[in-house]
Formats: C-alpha cells, structure tokens, sequence
C-alpha cells in the first residue's frame, strides 16, 4: 500500500449488518477482528458482535495491533423534551470512547426517521422532514453534545446518513450553518453522500474545514435506481445491496483520494461495504478495495 497521509481503516459493518441484522449475524467478532488484521489494517468501529466490557474488548483489539475509531451514537435532540436525557447519555458514551483511546464519535439524529426514531411506527412509510423549531432544537442539541465531545477531548462528528433528516445535500448544507464549528463536525461518507442526492467530491470540497471523520462507501446505481421506482425504504435498499465497498459501484474515488491527500487529510477514514456477506464476503471485497484505492495513489507516495 502506497504512503497516505490518513489513517485507513475498516468498519464491521463489512462483516455484520447493524440495521440489517440477519447479514452475518452468525460471525464471530474473531473472525472480524482476524480479517482486519490479515489486511493489514489498524482502525476499526465498534461492532455490534464486538466484546461490551471495555477490558475485555481493548485486549482483544490491542493483541491484534488495531485501535478504535469510533461507535455510531443516535440522538434525539430535534424534541427538546428528549435532551437533558440525551445528553446524559451521550456523555457516557463520549467516556466509553475515550477509555478506548477513540477521538471522534459518530453521531446521528434519529428523530424523523422511519427506521431510527422510537417514535415511528412500522406502518409509516416516509422520513419526517425537520420544522423550523426541530432545526433549531437539533441543533441547540447537538452543540450541547459536542461541548461534552470536547470537554473529554474528543470530536462530534455529525454522520449525514440515508432514511435520516439529515441525508440530502442541501440538509448537510444546514445542519453545518446552524451548528458551532467549534463543536460540531462532520462525518463525511460517499456513499450516503450519493444516496441523498449529493455530489460526494462537491460536499468534500464544499465542508472539507468541518470534516474529522471519513467513510468510503460505494453505490450500486441501477439497484439504486430500482429501489427508488420501487420506493422502497432504506433498509430495504441495503437488503437490495445498493451499498457496496469503494471499487465495486459507481462513484469515482480518485479525485476524492486527490482531495484528501492535496489537502493534507490525518484522520481515519474506514472501508464500508454494509452488504449481505454471504453474497460478498467482507474479507475478498476489502481486499479487493485496497487495491484499488492503491491503484489510485500516484507512484510518486511510495
């Protein structure tokens, strides 16, 4: 692999599904942790199969060579009767994070989604788009959370994500003007980039200063296609495998790479396939990924 100046890593999402269960369920956090060392990589998200007790966990990841980058944190901060609980459990999981050694947290707003908020129903079919006061309200939140981020040293990395408010390009483009750059940063992910509509290398380019995390997710485009005629739901989407890993669809990584490089990139950025593995097995398709993000980096980085 040729030099890059950030961090690559994996999630195991590759391996097993988080909202799609049944992807994989029957592996093993081993057999992940196994593989991500067998490619050679170093970083890697918590995993829903991954060892709760931090002891346990860091002894497992440590004995492998790989750190914790991160673990997604949904909240609910667009009601503001959710928010003093929110909080309090968003700084636990800020100090979970920081045992682990970890400098961002993932972090997504479930209200409004159809697969996310505890207050939808499963006969509901749509994303309930924000009101003025939810804005306000997430993002009054969301400050709030990310000044505990960095009270602990850490950084809120806000996960623009598909079947969220928060997914189309001009909805990134909102949440970054409503919120303190101070404390509030992005997660910036290709694929759910392309999912919401958006352009990836354009929101790369237009929040490059807010970015502090990365996920490289590819696009099927003509499962995408399908699934919007059909208008199925998000979830069905990943069971439709509209997501794949950086290499496999249609997005075009190498002016994305250019970016990240130009511009002198150091944090993490992790691999992300979330597909069935039985179909396409995470550790073939990631190491397939490596090569082709290798092929992409010019000669003169060796």
């Amino acid at each position: 692999m040729k030099q890059l100046p950030f961090r690559l890593g994996i999630h195991p999402i590759n391996w097993v599904g988080e909202d799609v269960k049944e992807h994989g369920d029957d592996t093993s956090f081993e057999r992940i942790m196994d593989d991500i060392a067998a490619l050679g990589l170093t970083g890697t998200e918590m995993g829903r199969k991954f060892p709760s007790d931090p002891q346990v966990l860091k002894s497992e990841l440590s004995r492998r060579g790989i750190s914790l980058t991160s673990q997604w944190k949904s909240v609910l901060f667009s009601d503001p009767a959710f928010r003093e609980a929110e909080l309090e459990a968003y700084r636990s999981h800020v100090e979970f994070l920081k045992e682990m050694g970890s400098t961002v947290v993932s972090t997504c707003e479930a209200g409004g989604s159809l697969h996310f908020d505890p207050r939808r129903s499963p006969s509901e079919k749509e994303v309930q788009r924000l009101s003025e006061e939810q804005w306000k309200s997430l993002a009054e939140g969301l400050n709030a959370a990310g000044a505990i981020a960095k009270e602990y040293g850490l950084k809120l990395t806000y996960h623009h994500h598909g079947g969220t408010v928060v997914e189309r390009p001009e909805e990134i483009d909102r949440l970054m003007e409503l919120t303190d750059p101070e404390l509030v940063y992005l997660l910036f992910d290709t694929g759910h980039a392309y999912y919401g509509g958006a352009d990836p290398l354009t929101v790369l380019q237009k929040h490059y200063d807010r970015i502090a995390y990365v996920h490289l997710k590819d696009i099927r485009p003509q499962i995408l296609e399908e699934a919007r005629a059909e208008q199925a739901d998000f979830i069905t989407c990943i069971r439709k495998g509209v997501f794949t890993v950086p290499g496999d669809g249609c997005i075009d990584f190498e002016p994305i790479l250019s970016e990240l490089v130009k511009r002198n990139y150091k944090g993490w950025a992790l691999l992300e396939g979330e597909q069935d593995p039985a179909l396409h097995p995470a550790y073939e398709y990631a190491r397939n990924a490596l090569l082709y993000i290798d092929s992409l980096i010019p000669e003169e980085r060796r």
